[in-house]
């Protein structure tokens, strides 16, 4: 659809560029904290999470937390928090947002195996629902409301 970027820019979303992996996987650049970093967008993912490796990269004070990880084949995984972080994609803006810290070592194996780079993280349904997304993969842009 030609007119979709048209339509949405009057509806105040704002437009945001990612790549397609070679393992199939929506990469795209976002800002934590000021720090830019890789992130897979995962529409099936509950929450925006980062690796234990990140946490200093991204300024995060990490807590501790009750809730056990699983995905991407690891379930009960120990996991931390970091809440009121600013993230950014493109110029949309979150300035009270939540991050889920756990070991995604397992998603960097396998990324490596199939020769693509590691990622810092995931961004999930938890800001793609916040920001009303609408997924365009034909033109590999996402959008999210002001």
């Amino acid at each position: 659809m030609k007119n979709l970027h048209t339509i949405l820019k009057k509806e105040n979303y704002k437009k945001v560029k990612f790549k397609i992996t070679k393992t199939q996987h929506l990469l795209i650049k976002a800002k934590i904290n000021g720090v830019i970093g890789s992130f897979i967008l995962d529409t099936g993912a509950s929450n925006s999470c980062i690796g234990f490796e990140s946490v200093d990269l991204f300024l995060l004070e990490a807590k501790k937390s009750k809730t056990k990880a699983s995905g991407a084949g690891a379930t009960g995984m120990f996991t931390q928090v970091a809440t009121k972080n600013q993230l950014q994609l493109g110029s949309w803006k979150d300035i009270a947002f939540d991050i889920v810290i756990f070991d995604l070592s397992h998603v960097n194996e396998a990324l490596l195996q199939h020769k693509s780079k590691p990622v810092h993280g995931i961004i999930g349904a938890d800001v793609l629902m916040k920001g009303k997304a609408i997924v365009d993969y034909y033109n590999h842009c996402l959008y999210l409301l002001k």
